[in-house]
C-alpha cells in the first residue's frame, strides 16, 4: 500500500493531535452498580424475535425476476430513493420474501396488506389471497409453509407501488400508533439499555452521508438497518438507555445530525451511550481495514493493526467531541471506548493513544464464556468435540472456558480502574462455535445447541454474571437477543419469539440477576404466541 508522503503525515498528524487538544475533558461519570442489557438482533427476513407488528419491516430488499428464468436473473431494478421499485421490464415482475423462519414460529391468521399506488400484488409459499381491493389486500398465512412469498407483478410508473405494510392479526387498527409487537416490549422491559449494533446494521457498513440513513420512509431496514426513530422510539417506550454505534465511514454531518436527532427526540432522563462502529480492533471487519488504511496515511504507524487501533481512537475523540458539542454539560452521554477482551494490550494501546483516556467514561469489553472450535490443529479439534457427551462439553465449559472468562473480566478491570474509567461489556454471554471448518461438524453443532438448552448452562451463566459483579463490573449488554441458532452460533437468548422463556435456562439466568440487581424486569411465565388468530 502507498503512503502519502512524510511531510503530509507530518502536517495532518499535528492537525489531529491540535483537534484533540482543543476539546474540553468532560470529567469521568460517576462509577455504576451492575446491570443488564441487551443487543437486539438484527433485521433481516429469518429475524425469529419479530419486534414490528409490520412484517414488511424486515422484509429482503426486492429481487428482480424474468419469467421463464433461473431464479434472481431478472435485470436491475429500477427503485426510488427508499427501495421502491418505480417500473417494471416486459415479462419482468419484482419478489420479496417475508418471515423466513423455520418450524411455524410465527403468527398464523389473516394478515392485512396496505399500500398506496397503482398496481398488482400477489402472494405464495404461507400466503394466500383471499380478498383484494385497490390498495388492500387480505392474505391467509399458514407458517408451516415456511416463508410468505410477495410479488409485485405490475406497477403503474406515474403512481408506482409503495408504502406496502404487511400487518400481522389483530394489529390494524394500531400499527401506526404502536409499531413494536407486545411480546417484544414485554420481553425487554426493565432492561437498563438496547445496545443497536446490530440494528443498524453497522459491521460493515456502507453508510457515509446523513441521506445515505434508513428512515421510516425506507421500503426495508433489512438494507441500511433500523430508522433512528424508532430505536429512539423504542428506548424511550421501554425507559432504556440507548447504545448507538456510529458508522467507520460516517462523516462529521452525520454525527452532528444524528446527535441531533437523539438529543431532541430521547427522553432527557435516559443516557446515551457512544461507539464508534463495533470492534474497530477485529481484522475480520472492513471497519477495522477502513482503519488501519486511515491510521497509515495520517501517520499513526505502518503496522495495520497498531494504525487501525490508533485511528480508533483518534476519530472516536472527534465523533465524542461532536456530541459534546450538541449535548452541552456533561453526563447523559458516555463516551465509550472497546477492545478486545482477551488482550489488554490492545486496550493500553487504545487507550493512551493521545492521551484517549481522559476524553472517555468507559472501557468496553466482550468477555464471552469461549470454546472456539477448528475443524484441525494440535489442540482440541471439532472431531474430538462431536465424540463428547453432554456432561462432558458442560464440564469443559464450566472448567475451562469460564475460568478464562472471569480471568479477561478481572484483567480488563485493573486496566479500566489504571485509566479512572468504568469497565461495561459491549457483549456477553456463551461463544461455543465452530471456526476454520469446524462450524460444518453438525454432530458438534448439535452437541453445542444442547448445551445452550440445558439447565446447567443456566446456572454457568449465574456464575459468570456474579463474577462480573464481583470485579466490579458496570452495564453488561448481552448478545443477543432472540435469533435462530445455527452452525454460525447459538447467539439468541432464546429462540423464537413465542419460545416459552422457562425452556430458556439463559433467559431465565439473565432476568434473575437483572431482577437481584433492582432492575424492574418481568418473572418470566409460560408464553402463548399473542395475537387473536394465532395458531
Amino acid at each position: 500500500m502507498t503512503t502519502r508522503s512524510t511531510e503530509h503525515n507530518a502536517s495532518s498528524l499535528a492537525q489531529g493531535i491540535l483537534a484533540i487538544a482543543v476539546m474540553s475533558a468532560w470529567p469521568v461519570t460517576a462509577l455504576a452498580a451492575a446491570r443488564l442489557g441487551i443487543n437486539l438482533s438484527g433485521p433481516a427476513d429469518w429475524n425469529t424475535e419479530l419486534p414490528f407488528v409490520d412484517v414488511f419491516r424486515f422484509s429482503r430488499p426486492w429481487i428482480s425476476q424474468k419469467k421463464g428464468q433461473p431464479w434472481g436473473s431478472g435485470p436491475e431494478l429500477d427503485v426510488d430513493q427508499y427501495g421502491w421499485v418505480r417500473q417494471l421490464e416486459p415479462d419482468c415482475y419484482a419478489e420479496t420474501l417475508l418471515c423466513t423462519i423455520d418450524a411455524g414460529h410465527y403468527p398464523a391468521g389473516t394478515y392485512t396488506i396496505l399500500y398506496k399506488g397503482k398496481g398488482q400484488l400477489d402472494t405464495w409459499g404461507a400466503g394466500r389471497v383471499i380478498s383484494r381491493k385497490q390498495g388492500v389486500l387480505k392474505i391467509q398465512v399458514d407458517p408451516s409453509k415456511g416463508a410468505i412469498f410477495l410479488r409485485l407483478v405490475d406497477t403503474d410508473p406515474n403512481d408506482y407501488v409503495r408504502e406496502i405494510r404487511v400487518i400481522m392479526p389483530g394489529f390494524e387498527q394500531t400499527f401506526e400508533k404502536q409499531p413494536f409487537h407486545p411480546a417484544f416490549l414485554d420481553r425487554w422491559k426493565g432492561v437498563a439499555c438496547i445496545r443497536f449494533m446490530d440494528w443498524m446494521q453497522t459491521n460493515n457498513s456502507k453508510i457515509i452521508h446523513w441521506q445515505d440513513r434508513p428512515t421510516p420512509a425506507s421500503a426495508t431496514f433489512s438494507n441500511k438497518g433500523v430508522a433512528l426513530e424508532y430505536m429512539i422510539d423504542l428506548c424511550n417506550q421501554l425507559g432504556a438507555d440507548a447504545w448507538f454505534c456510529i458508522p467507520h465511514m460516517a462523516d462529521d454531518e452525520y454525527v452532528r445530525r444524528f446527535a441531533q436527532m437523539v438529543k431532541n427526540g430521547l427522553d432527557p432522563n435516559l443516557k446515551v451511550y457512544v461507539e464508534y462502529s463495533n470492534e474497530v480492533w477485529n481484522g475480520i471487519f472492513q471497519q477495522n481495514q477502513w482503519a488501519a488504511k486511515k491510521g497509515m496515511e495520517l501517520g499513526f504507524s505502518q503496522r495495520p493493526w497498531e494504525a487501525a487501533w490508533r485511528y480508533y481512537a483518534y476519530r472516536s475523540m472527534q465523533i465524542f467531541r461532536i456530541w459534546q458539542e450538541e449535548f452541552g454539560p456533561p453526563g447523559r452521554v458516555i463516551r465509550v471506548l472497546a477492545s478486545q477482551a482477551a488482550n489488554t494490550y490492545v486496550s493500553e494501546q487504545i487507550l493512551q493513544f493521545q492521551n484517549a483516556y481522559r476524553y472517555v467514561d468507559a472501557l468496553a469489553i466482550a468477555p464471552y464464556i469461549s470454546f472456539n472450535v477448528p475443524a484441525e490443529g494440535q489442540g482440541i479439534t471439532a472431531g474430538l468435540v462431536a465424540t463428547w457427551t453432554l456432561e462432558g462439553l458442560l464440564d469443559h465449559v464450566q472448567s475451562a472456558c469460564l475460568p478464562e472468562a472471569i480471568q479477561w473480566i478481572q484483567e480488563q478491570k485493573k486496566i479500566a480502574e489504571r485509566y479512572g474509567l468504568r469497565l461495561i461489556a459491549y457483549e456477553a454471554g456463551q461463544h461455543l462455535v465452530g471456526v476454520n471448518g469446524g462450524e460444518n461438524n453438525q454432530a458438534m453443532n448439535e452437541l453445542f445447541f444442547a448445551a445452550n438448552r440445558h439447565p446447567r448452562m443456566g446456572r454457568i451463566y449465574d456464575q459468570y454474571y456474579q463474577a462480573w459483579q464481583q470485579a466490579g463490573g458496570d452495564l453488561l449488554c448481552y448478545f443477543s437477543s432472540v435469533s435462530r441458532w445455527s452452525k454460525w452460533g447459538s447467539w439468541g437468548i432464546m429462540e423464537f419469539y413465542d419460545q416459552d422463556p422457562n425452556d430458556c435456562p439463559k433467559f431465565l439466568s439473565a432476568m434473575a440477576w437483572a431482577r437481584s440487581l433492582g432492575q424492574p424486569v418481568q418473572a418470566p411465565q409460560p408464553q402463548a404466541a399473542p395475537g387473536p388468530d394465532n395458531r
